[in-house]
């Protein structure tokens, strides 16, 4: 597993050159709704086993929560079921809200 901090996120995610990654929110349905990276697709953690089919395991995935605690075991869940291009959002969602977009609400 990777860790990647939220201006490498940012800078990944505005690099035209670059395939952008599948951004996966492990978080609840009312943090998404709060606040969430454009692009990316809620899928709370406790969904993941049953939906673990619907990822690709080819993909570059990158797991966000509120501060990375959930989207760590997310990501070593998807690494132990074969998925090998996953990374952590080291600081979660907050880092996101602090370090690139400081007009995302925080809680």
């Amino acid at each position: 597993m990777q860790h990647i901090t939220a201006p490498e996120l940012a800078d990944w995610l505005n690099n035209d050159s670059r395939a952008k990654p599948f951004l996966l929110d492990v978080r609840e349905n009312w943090e998404y709704e709060t606040c969430h990276i454009a692009g990316s697709t809620l899928m709370p953690m406790q969904t993941i086993p049953a939906r673990i089919d619907d990822l690709d395991e080819d993909a570059e995935i990158v797991c966000i929560c509120h501060h990375g605690a959930r989207s760590l075991n997310v990501a070593a869940f998807l690494e132990h079921h074969g998925f090998s291009k996953v990374s952590n959002l080291t600081g979660g969602i907050h880092a996101w809200a602090v370090q690139v977009d400081s007009a995302m609400p925080k809680y």
